[in-house]
This record gives C-alpha cells, sequence and structure tokens, in this order.
C-alpha cells in the first residue's frame, strides 16, 4: 500500500497494519496457529492468496519469521511481532465496550467452534474422556450438531456424531453461544431465562460453563519468549 508521507510513528506503523485482515491474522499468531491451514480456519472468510501475501507483507515488515520448507512451514511473530499483544488486547477490550451487536452475517458454527477448540480452559476438565454435543436451534440442519471431545489434554471439534458417550448436551441459539462464549451474556442469565438448556448430571451441569469459558480474543496470551534465530 502507499505510505501515509508522515513522520509519526503511529503512522509508520499503519502502513504496515491497517491493511483489511492484517491484524486478524496477527491475532490468529498470537493465539498459537502456526500453519498457513490453521491462520485459514481462524479468518475462513480471507482467500488463501491473499492470506499469502499478508504473511509476506508482515515478514517483510519483520513481523512474522517463516521456519521450514514446502508442506513442513510455519509462521512465527519475532520479537516485534509478539509486542503486538498490547495492540490487539487492547482493540478487542475496545470492541467489547462499544461495538456489542453483531449482525447475522458475524455469526459463523465453524469458526465459533474452532475457536472454543484451541482455546477452552482443558485444565478444568475431568482427565478421563468428556464429550459436549452440541444443538444449535437457529441454523440450518446440516451445521445445528455439534461435539467438543477432550482427552489426553486435547481437545477436538466434530461435526458428525464421533461416537463417543455424551456426558452433556447443551441447546441453545447459535447467537446465544456466540454471545456467550464473547462475555457478552454471563452463563448464569443465559441458564436463568432458559437461553440455554443443558441436559447432564447435576456435577457435569454445574460445571459445564467453567468448561467452555471464555473466548480466545478475550484470552490472549502475553508475550513468548524471544524466539531463536
Amino acid at each position: 500500500m502507499a505510505g501515509y508521507g508522515q513522520f509519526c510513528p503511529m503512522a509508520k506503523a499503519m502502513e504496515v497494519l491497517d491493511e483489511r485482515w492484517t491484524l486478524l491474522v496477527v491475532r490468529e499468531l498470537l493465539l498459537g496457529s502456526t500453519h498457513f491451514n490453521e491462520l485459514r480456519r481462524g479468518v475462513p472468510k480471507m482467500s488463501p492468496a491473499l492470506l499469502s501475501k499478508r504473511l509476506r507483507t508482515l515478514e517483510r515488515a519483520g513481523i512474522v519469521q517463516q521456519r521450514g520448507e514446502g508442506k513442513r512451514t510455519s509462521y512465527h511473530l519475532t520479537d516485534s511481532g509478539q509486542e503486538l499483544v498490547t495492540v490487539v488486547t487492547a482493540l478487542n477490550e475496545w470492541g467489547v465496550r462499544w461495538i456489542g451487536s453483531l449482525g447475522r452475517a458475524d455469526l459463523d458454527p465453524h469458526l465459533l467452534f474452532w475457536d472454543m477448540r484451541r482455546t477452552i480452559p482443558i485444565d478444568v476438565w475431568p482427565r478421563q474422556r468428556t464429550v459436549v454435543e452440541f444443538g444449535l436451534t437457529d441454523v440450518e440442519p446440516k451445521v445445528a450438531r455439534w461435539w467438543l471431545v477432550v482427552a489426553a489434554d486435547q481437545a477436538e471439534v466434530c461435526d458428525f456424531d464421533p461416537g463417543f458417550e455424551v456426558d452433556a448436551r447443551l441447546t441453545c441459539s447459535l447467537r446465544t453461544l456466540t454471545e456467550i462464549w464473547r462475555g457478552d451474556l454471563a452463563w448464569p442469565l443465559a441458564l436463568r431465562a432458559e437461553m440455554v438448556t443443558v441436559s447432564a448430571a447435576e456435577d457435569v451441569r454445574r460445571a459445564v460453563p467453567s468448561w467452555l469459558g471464555q473466548s480466545s480474543a478475550a484470552r490472549i496470551p502475553r508475550p513468548r519468549p524471544q524466539l531463536q534465530s
């Protein structure tokens, strides 16, 4: 993109960062995505060609470092890229405070469950395999049922029945689940208002809110140790 022609450090930074999708790619890298397909899942409406272009731009700016070759290529934030955690976190907090409304186009079950899969607080889940089934009431039948499987300190999401015993069944609209995940809607209020129902043994039912936690954007990690070149 053309420069702003200003000596202001903010203007110089925005020459790199204010192209469409760029900060969302940085967000994905901060959240631990390192491979191209992982990045694509976090920005599913971004074309592969544009994602490649943005990664090259970030590499030239010294914000991203590419490692490996061919299919084993991975992308990592450099020290300067890690410092963008403060920018991304501040934008997220500002968005929660001031840009609260969600349009229909903002609701995507694939993106929601991908975000859950990678950032739910696994350490509070039971040590044995645990399965939560989700039934979404306001979407097409083909994307209305999802399964979250946590076992051996790993989480997986399925859009087909994995065949395991289900420990809890959660039913609500995609909008409600998204608002809970974003932190816009508190679990106690959603349960009292019957906006969401959880069918499970009582101890599991009480635990489900802590299992699901909040969105990854609300828990972007602090900068990691410096990368070794």
